[in-house]
């Protein structure tokens, strides 16, 4: 007996319907994949990469993580960016947050979460060093608000790896955009962070 039958059964339904609107999709798809983007974002259930931006399986390479977060010892991610940029030849890398965060809001809770706690400490770092400007705020206001430096924060991560600062003297056209999304609304918001060179990362460290 399989197990979780309605997801073998909500596969087929879809594999059936992408068949018959494309019928050489899947060759296609089985042949190679060349996405033009990478997408750094949370675990969180309820922001799915591919169905946010309208993209289909093949079109973008997912890399999500608790809190959208670029740690520079977490071989995970880094391997993942790495395959983006030196094979795939990736475009663009998107790093987005979202409102609501879980990952945000317990990093900013004053109990203990377990394990997770260790991998969080990040997210309270950057809470630290704009403790002053989220003060002033409301409780909901500082929890958005952070979500977006957090975003912020992981475009200056991925900017300062060696795969992006090699990719980048080597003449490799690379951009890091640094989104939120809104599970309220659905809605993307960019955050004018786009950084294509490491003079522009080092001006946008400046400004953080």
């Amino acid at each position: 007996m399989k197990a979780l039958p309605e997801l073998f059964k909500n596969n087929k339904k879809w594999a059936s319907e992408i068949w018959a609107s494309n019928p050489e999709f899947f060759s296609r798809l089985a042949a190679q994949q060349a996405p033009e983007y990478l997408w750094i974002g949370c675990s969180d259930s309820r922001v799915p990469a591919n169905e946010i931006v309208g993209l289909l399986p093949g079109e973008l390479f997912v890399h999500r993580n608790v809190g959208n977060l670029v740690i520079h010892t977490d071989m995970n991610c880094l391997s993942v960016l790495q395959y983006a940029v030196d094979m795939l030849k990736i475009k663009h890398v998107i790093v987005c947050g979202h409102y609501g965060c879980g990952g945000i809001q317990a990093a900013l809770e004053n109990k203990p979460h377990g394990l997770v706690d260790n991998w969080l400490r990040h997210i309270r770092d950057i809470h630290h060093r704009h403790r002053d400007k989220l003060s002033i705020l409301s409780k909901a206001e500082q929890m958005r608000k952070l979500c977006e430096l957090n975003a912020v924060e992981q475009v200056i991560n991925v900017g300062n790896t060696t795969i992006i600062q090699d990719a980048w003297k080597r003449g490799q056209k690379i951009a890091i955009h640094g989104w939120i999304y809104d599970i309220a609304d659905g809605l993307l918001r960019d955050l004018s962070v786009c950084v294509t060179s490491r003079r522009e990362l080092d001006l946008l460290q400046k400004k953080i």
